[in-house]
């Protein structure tokens, strides 16, 4: 087994805009986990019209949906504003807590919950550690902070060696 598997996500989409999610409905799942930042909107954008429009139409097709944020509280809360959408700011990811807790909280399991981030070592590594099903979604605005394009250098890397094995 791969030294790195717990970085690598279940499936790689181009955004979180394009996944199936009636198909993945009639497969059993309901419940959708989201980063905010680069997943959904650019990083520190407010939501727009096609995050809203998502959270519409997951709600009406019968999926309890849940943000996961390691940003503060306003700033998630600025996201969601005019939404029926609940969230967890300064989530601490990549520990599972915040993922235990978001399915909690609306009444999923690791069987029947999906996550969706743009983000190997905190996204999807604290979903693989809870046990979710993960999406890998391409960040949105290649703008980002010195931090994050160093990070982004780093899941290359360890994309590139996981290919191998």
């Amino acid at each position: 087994m791969c030294l790195f598997r717990s970085f690598y996500p279940d499936k790689y989409c181009d955004s979180a805009y394009e996944i199936d999610y009636k198909k993945l409905y009639d497969e059993g799942y309901r419940g959708v986990i989201y980063d905010i930042d680069n997943t959904l909107v650019p990083q520190d954008a407010p939501a727009d019209e096609k995050a809203r429009k998502l959270m519409v139409d997951l709600k009406e097709m019968g999926y309890q949906v849940m943000l996961l944020s390691n940003n503060k509280p306003p700033r998630v809360e600025m996201f969601v504003e005019g939404m029926d959408v609940d969230f967890i700011a300064e989530a601490k990811k990549p520990l599972k807590d915040s993922y235990l807790k978001a399915m909690e909280q609306m009444g999923t399991t690791v069987e029947n919950t999906i996550f969706v981030g743009d983000q190997l070592f905190t996204d999807i590594l604290g979903a693989n550690k809870a046990g979710i099903k993960t999406y890998l979604v391409k960040p949105i605005d290649p703008k980002e902070e010195p931090q994050i394009v160093f990070k982004r250098k780093l899941e290359k890397i360890v994309l590139k060696m996981g290919k191998k094995g």
